[in-house]
């Protein structure tokens, strides 16, 4: 790390509660593909520690569920897990704890608003859970993490729909058939994939999402899709 950056993580250590044994996980934690030099180094980025970091995030939020709503089903239980461990919710999080303001990349990638990106700020929240993971324990990351999401679990009265599920509803009760998913293209490392999948309801234009995973590829296109026909819905009333 330069002088800069060791101050800047000496700031982001008083903000997390957790003083790092190893700082180099930290500097990687917060290190962009693009700031490498190399975007195919996942030893030196924090592509790999996303990996660990949204793992350790899901046991975390289950068990919080598990103790906060213990009369709930596992359908309920699950619909309200994939809210909270959303890119959505890792994106709030990072905000939350300015951490575009620590995160390393490239000059072309702050250039163009990577400190902006959403999608940018959630993968850096996993790698850095990741990072407390590592360096402190389960404690230090379960700590991190009980404090910034127990009130986003306590924000949801009820559990949340899935996309999914909501656009199926959707599209079941105004009589347009059930939504086709369909994956289109697959990218990244076998490490760390992409996928690209399309959500098509009758003869009506496909909506794409995309996601680290399929099925959150798929809750991504739905959600694209139900907000276009709840557009065109509106408009033609």
């Amino acid at each position: 790390m330069t002088a800069r950056r060791e101050a800047g993580a000496d700031a982001l250590e008083k903000t997390l509660g957790h003083r790092f044994t190893h700082p180099d996980l930290l500097c990687r934690a917060l290190t962009h593909a693009s700031a490498t030099g190399n975007p195919g180094a996942a030893g030196q980025s924090n592509e790999t520690l996303e990996f660990v970091g949204d793992r350790v995030l899901g046991l975390v939020v289950a068990e919080l569920l598990f103790h906060r709503y213990a009369n709930e089903d596992e359908g309920a239980l699950a619909s309200r897990h994939a809210t909270l461990v959303s890119g959505k919710a890792l994106a709030r999080v990072a905000r939350d704890i300015d951490l575009a303001n620590y995160v390393i990349l490239a000059p072309g990638e702050d250039d163009s608003g990577g400190r902006s990106n959403p999608a940018l700020l959630a993968n850096a929240c996993e790698a850095l859970i990741a990072a407390l993971y590592l360096d402190g324990g389960l404690a230090a990351a379960t700590d991190f993490i009980h404090r910034h999401w127990t009130a986003l679990m306590e924000a949801q009265a009820e559990p949340p729909k899935d996309p999914k599920t909501a656009l199926q509803e959707w599209t079941q009760a105004h009589s347009m058939g059930l939504p086709v998913y369909r994956e289109v293209e697959r990218t990244g490392p076998p490490h760390a994939p992409v996928f690209e999948i399309t959500a098509r309801v009758g003869r009506l234009a496909p909506a794409t999402g995309r996601g680290a995973s399929k099925r959150v590829a798929e809750q991504d296109a739905a959600a694209a899709l139900l907000q276009r026909l709840k557009r065109r819905r509106k408009k033609s009333a």
